[in-house]
Parts: C-alpha cells; sequence; structure tokens
C-alpha cells in the first residue's frame, strides 16, 4: 500500500482571489513505513507573494523568483502520486489550490480523479470530537517533535503529518520506519529488520506482580485515575 502525505505553501489563503502554489512537500509512506523518497519543489506563483502571509512561511518573491513555474515539475508531480492514496490535512484547501494549477497547465483532470483522497482533519476531528485538530495541536497531542520548524514549510509540515497520521492511526513511526537518521553505533535505523527478530516472553514472579500493582496504585493516587494495565 502507497500512501503520499501532501502538503502546500501559497502566496495567500485564497485561490479565488488569484493566488497559486509556491511549494509542494510531499513524503512516502509504503506499508506504514517512511521510506524517505520525499518530494520537494518550489515554484514561481507568476505573481506576488502576499506580505500577510511571509512570516508563516518565511518564502519571499526574491528567493522564489527563478524557481521553475508549476508546468515544468507537472510530469514529476503526477508520477509520483500516481496509484497512491493523498493524505492531505485539509484537503479540499490543497486539492483546490493543486487542481487550479492543473487547470493553468492544461492538465484536464482534478486531483480526485487521479489518486485517492483522505482529509486526515476528517480523521482527527472524528477521533477527538470538541478538541483542537490543527497539525501543531495534533504534533503537541501525539508528541511529535517539532524542534526542527521555526516556520512552516511543505514539506516539513508533510513529515510531521506523516508521523502524526501513522500514530493517529494505530501505527508504529520513527524508530521502525526507514530513516536517515543515525543511531550511536553509526547504522542507521533502516538497517534493522525487527520483523525477523523473535520476541521473547519473560513470566513475571510474585514479587514482580507485587511490584507492579504497587506502582500502579501509586500512579492512580497521583493522577486520580483508577489505572489497570
Amino acid at each position: 500500500m502507497r500512501q503520499i502525505i501532501l502538503d502546500t505553501e501559497t502566496t495567500g489563503i485564497s485561490v479565488d482571489s488569484g493566488h497559486r502554489v509556491i511549494e509542494i512537500g510531499m513524503v512516502e509512506i509504503i506499508d506504514r513505513r517512511l521510506t524517505g523518497n520525499d518530494f520537494q519543489a518550489y515554484l514561481n506563483p507568476e505573481r506576488k507573494i502576499d506580505p500577510a502571509t511571509i512570516p508563516i512561511h518565511g518564502l519571499t518573491d526574491e528567493f522564489i523568483s527563478d524557481k521553475p513555474f508549476f508546468k515544468d515539475i507537472a510530469s514529476d508531480f503526477l508520477s509520483y502520486i500516481q496509484n497512491s492514496e493523498v493524505i492531505m490535512h485539509n484537503a479540499p484547501f490543497d486539492s483546490s489550490f493543486i487542481n487550479n494549477e492543473f487547470v493553468l497547465t492544461g492538465i484536464e483532470k482534478r486531483l480526485e480523479d487521479i489518486c485517492e483522497i483522505t482529509d486526515s482533519l476528517t480523521l482527527a476531528r472524528k477521533k477527538h470530537p470538541g478538541q483542537r485538530n490543527s497539525l501543531d495541536a495534533l504534533c503537541s497531542r501525539y508528541e511529535v517533535n517539532t524542534s526542527s520548524r521555526e516556520l512552516h514549510g511543505a514539506l516539513i509540515d508533510a513529515k510531521l503529518l506523516a508521523n502524526v497520521y501513522l500514530l493517529m492511526t494505530g501505527g508504529q513511526v520513527g524508530f521502525f520506519g526507514a530513516s536517515n537518521e543515525k543511531d550511536e553505533k553509526s547504522h542507521t535505523k533502516s538497517d534493522f529488520d525487527f520483523s525477523k527478530r523473535k520476541i521473547i516472553t519473560i513470566n513475571p514472579d510474585e514479587s514482580d506482580i507485587k511490584a507492579h500493582k504497587d506502582y500502579l496504585k501509586k500512579l492512580s493516587e497521583i493522577s486520580k485515575k483508577d489505572l489497570n494495565w
């Protein structure tokens, strides 16, 4: 199963006002594992960026002035998302901007015609009704590390959303996924194939069980909740 986490940065908040895409970031997940095969493109939108959005994403007119147009990366974009489920947070927003780029480029299809679309915001609202479900709120709730993110960026946010999505839908991320991070012995975490590891089961004795119960009792008193693990 191949899934793509997609995010965009734009010149403004409304496609109906003529705003355009200035960054596309995508992260690939295969069989619930992050592959590291990411896609990122900065784009020249052929218009000025709304100054109010610059503090959010940090992209300026000067920075994107020499970047390719969407038409220049359209083929690579379509090849990357082909035969995949595309996951976006507030999918109608990103889809509307991508579809507008399709129209301007002469692509006679919509994103939803090419791939299955899943809105992670809709999933989050069903799982956490009545709570804040922005990407920032979900990162905090699922303890996803955001220390490397000073500004919003399409690829940065796509990576954060990938981790949130896998945790939110019951999957394991990070240590069990492909990663370029190095462990303390200079191996990549993807070097370890845990599917071949033998699961070791240890049966607790009476002292272990008592210690566990005592610990839970203490936690219950502190948290004022009836814990039973």
